[in-house]
């Protein structure tokens, strides 16, 4: 039986990449049903395709599942990243049923508006000097190659999804610096703009947080967390994690519930 959303936000999913997590992700497409669709960026990783391609037929799956979902009537929206940033210059066009946008407005059914990018154009503001950003782009390979090892390893033990990555994040505190300053650059956009929200991705850390009325909104990825950002019928926000147990990562935090909402936190199984 399929779970129904009014939306559902995906991203950094790195399709063309060993780390794309595309089984879990096509699980997932597979048993929900949603109005709307949001695609927000670096859904297909061209930027490491160029010196090497990975897209086996789970990744094909997961592009003919959604295809098939705009035919079927789902509302398709495509926001490219820094990954796929070719695809940028289609913005205002709708490719196979697809609109694509450079970013989004979106309307809960509760009323909120919320400001939808990928999130990369944050990068400026969160500085970073480029020989930090090569040694943790490299650490970052390490980890997720690692990722992959450790969870074919549990597999084989029977045991459920983990994340190296999520684990990391949340213990190291330059990692979790590095968070909160691309965090509170977003939510000073969401006030720059008056909008109730922003929703992004890019930093592979699905999370919530609030700052007086402001909701921020990270919908993570599926090459480290397998997670997704929901929106229920009436109007509410919840993280999901979706592999071999799917679970809820967290709801939304209401205004007294100030602070970041980690993926490690306390769990409610979905099913």
């Amino acid at each position: 039986m399929q779970t129904t959303f009014r939306s559902v936000f995906i991203s950094d999913v790195h399709l063309g990449t060993k780390a794309c997590q595309a089984t879990h992700l096509l699980d997932f497409l597979q048993n929900i049903k949603t109005d709307t669709l949001y695609l927000v960026g670096d859904i297909i990783d061209l930027q490491e395709m160029r010196s090497r391609a990975y897209f086996v037929d789970a990744h094909h799956s997961v592009v003919e599942h959604i295809l098939a979902m705009a035919r079927s009537g789902t509302k398709v929206i495509y926001i490219p990243g820094n990954h796929d940033a070719f695809f940028r210059q289609f913005a205002g066009q709708t490719l196979s049923g697809i609109e694509i946008k450079l970013n989004a407005r979106h309307t809960t059914a509760n009323g909120r508006t919320f400001h939808v990018s990928h999130g990369d154009e944050f990068d400026q503001m969160v500085k970073i000097s480029p020989m930090m950003l090569a040694i943790g782009d490299k650490a970052h390979g390490l980890m997720l190659s690692l990722n992959q090892w450790i969870n074919g390893a549990r597999r084989l033990m029977g045991l459920p999804y983990w994340s190296l990555a999520g684990y990391v994040k949340s213990h190291i505190s330059k990692a979790k610096e590095f968070i909160e300053r691309f965090e509170t650059a977003a939510l000073k956009s969401a006030k720059n703009q008056k909008v109730d929200g922003y929703i992004c991705g890019h930093i592979h850390f699905a999370s919530f947080q609030r700052k007086g009325d402001i909701l921020y909104c990270n919908d993570g990825d599926w090459v480290e967390h397998c997670t997704a950002l929901t929106e229920s019928a009436a109007g509410e926000m919840s993280l999901l994690h979706w592999s071999e147990n799917p679970k809820i990562l967290a709801a939304e935090p209401k205004e007294k519930d100030w602070g970041l909402q980690e993926p490690n936190a306390p769990t409610t199984h979905l099913i």
